[in-house]
């Protein structure tokens, strides 16, 4: 019997697709952060690579959540479809590996507030 994928693939899908549109979205803000930080003097080298940075800090912690969330919830339907009771652990586990993208998006606040 084969396993039905659908889902886990659909979340891995819509997860990329978050993914990307962050991404994209912080890179368009690049330029406007740029031009206000080379006023700044020196620093204003340093804003670009400090989007970029956190560009791919926040899609490669969404890309990763996604996944994690993927393997872990299939999973956990397999768990509860044999044994309702675990609802709250498995509650948990799907948590921290949501937990993976809100590390990711609080890095890139973390870079953009550190670049200036």
């Amino acid at each position: 019997m084969r396993p039905n994928l659908k889902v886990p693939a659909l979340l891995l899908a819509v997860t990329v697709a978050v993914a990307i549109g962050v991404t994209f979205m912080l890179l368009q803000m690049m330029p406007a952060a740029a031009q206000t930080a080379a006023h700044a003097g020196a620093e204003g080298s340093v804003a670009p690579w400090a989007m970029m940075a956190a560009a791919i800090a926040a899609g490669l912690a969404t890309l990763a959540a996604g996944y994690a969330v993927a393997a872990v919830g299939s999973a956990a339907v397999g768990a509860l479809a044999e044994k309702p009771e675990l609802l709250g652990r498995v509650l948990i586990l799907v948590g921290l590996a949501e937990g993976i993208a809100i590390y990711g998006l609080i890095v890139a606040v973390l870079i953009l507030n550190r670049a200036g």
